[in-house]
């Protein structure tokens, strides 16, 4: 993606001492191999002689891809991609937008440039003030009706799917839909999830040429697709997919997963085995490899079919074996190396995958390699006053990177994840951890909206203990 002039730095150490040595702001670009809007940006944006020698003179560039650093993502996102960021040279954020038209960008790098020092000086001085996090002990107290009232609500009765537009899948919404089916037997719940798949699958998210989801669509309708196809969104999907297949036993459904099944296995497999991010992202990410696995597995038992269940452990057990290091816990892409490790994203997905793959197989060595990964989760993440960080802490650690973050979603699939681990049944008690993450999941779940299914599914299983 980097066609233009500008010689970005990748995000380190010396980039930033270069930044306070030279007295200048750093421009912090984030960009992903699947974005349209950071190719055209390049193209023409950043590709303007006036804008390069601009950011030559009066910035330090520094460049991010969303996919291998998420939690740099998390942090300076500023609506979108791309981001285009501003920080001081401490790493803290003065302000920024998302694309910038090659007509706006001089007039935006002469005013930021030119207020660099006071407004500098005001940021560091706010950080400074800040106190230390309040301890939050207990799980809040939730309304289970009101919770999943909530959750619902923005149900679109003519389309299918939550919201608006753009529209994104929401499958943990889905997943939850069918367990209240299951409890109930009530029609309402099996209609929203057979609703939501047929129109993803007919509308024009699925794309009917080469295969994939897309990861959403721009209007109600599932309609006007974005135009990248990414791994984690076609596993996700084909997780619900084999589920509802399961329960309601559609043939549409069971033909749905082996379609999009085909799409990973074949358009975005490397070779060796384990699954590329995106139809546009040659590299092996340990979180989105998780989740294939454990849809993959999940489709082969609901289509009978053992090659492709074969094909999901052969996969993933490259994958895993390339990214985990004894102690060190599992990294979160392989390209030439392992790298980024200590995220909670991947420790969490590959638990599950792992417990997964026991499931099916029975064999004891998925489980002793997830209580190990287990046991660097609790030891490098875990926060004594309850719930998960979303990443290890580093002596480096520059900017905001310095105040680690407790997630809502990865909570509760973290909570999830560890009551899963304590039925495994081994000495290690992770039932405190599970309802650790649970109760700091709790305490975002009201003003989730469709993602609060995350915290509800979480929640039915760690009370089942």
């Amino acid at each position: 993606m980097n066609a233009s002039p500008i010689a970005w730095l990748t995000w380190s150490a010396d980039a930033f001492a270069r930044a306070a040595r030279e007295g200048k702001p750093v421009l912090l670009s984030i960009t992903a191999a699947w974005c349209r809007a950071c190719r055209e940006m390049d193209r023409v944006t950043y590709a303007d002689p006036r804008i390069a020698a601009l950011v030559d003179a009066r910035f330090v560039p520094v460049r991010v891809d969303t996919d291998h650093r998420p939690d740099i993502n998390e942090r300076y996102n500023v609506g979108g991609w791309p981001t285009t960021a501003f920080l001081t040279p401490e790493g803290d954020l003065i302000g920024g937008g998302t694309f910038m038209t090659v007509e706006r960008m001089p007039g935006i790098l002469m005013r930021v440039a030119e207020a660099f020092t006071s407004r500098a000086q005001e940021i560091v001085a706010a950080r400074a003030s800040a106190g230390p996090p309040e301890r939050l002990d207990g799980e809040a107290a939730v309304d289970p009706g009101a919770l999943i009232a909530s959750i619902f609500a923005s149900y679109d009765e003519e389309f299918g799917g939550f919201g608006v537009e753009p529209k994104f899948p929401h499958t943990a919404a889905l997943h939850l839909a069918i367990a209240l089916y299951r409890d109930s037997g009530d029609d309402r719940w099996r209609g929203i999830v057979e609703r939501t798949l047929d129109a993803m699958a007919d509308g024009g998210l699925w794309d009917g040429d080469g295969g994939g989801f897309h990861r959403y669509a721009a209007s109600r309708d599932w309609q006007l697709p974005h135009d990248g196809k990414l791994l984690d969104t076609n596993a996700l999907l084909l997780r619900a997919y084999a589920e509802a297949a399961a329960v309601f036993q559609r043939e549409s459904d069971r033909a749905r997963c082996a379609a999009i099944a085909r799409f990973i296995t074949s358009r975005l497999r490397a070779e060796g085995g384990g699954y590329f991010g995106s139809d546009a992202d040659r590299i092996l990410y340990a979180d989105a490899n998780g989740a294939a696995a454990g849809a993959l597995l999940a489709a082969g038992a609901v289509l009978g079919d053992r090659l492709l269940i074969q094909e999901a452990l052969t996969s993933f057990e490259r994958v895993v074996l390339a990214c985990y290091k004894p102690g060190a816990g599992v990294a979160h892409y392989f390209d030439d190396a392992p790298r980024v490790r200590g995220l909670l994203a991947d420790q969490v997905s590959t638990i599950v995958a792992l417990l997964d793959a026991h499931d099916i197989t029975g064999g004891e060595p998925y489980v002793m390699m997830a209580e190990e990964i287990g046991h660097f989760l609790v030891r490098e993440l875990w926060d004594d006053r309850g719930g998960f960080f979303d990443r290890a802490a580093a002596p480096d650690d520059i900017g905001l990177l310095r105040t680690r973050r407790k997630p809502f979603v990865a909570n509760a699939e973290a909570a999830l994840a560890c009551a899963r681990l304590d039925q495994a049944g081994h000495a290690f008690d992770f039932g405190p951890h599970a309802a650790g993450a649970l109760a700091v999941a709790a305490r975002e779940a009201p003003a989730q909206g469709p993602l609060a299914a995350h915290y509800v599914l979480a929640a039915r299983h760690v009370h089942r203990r």
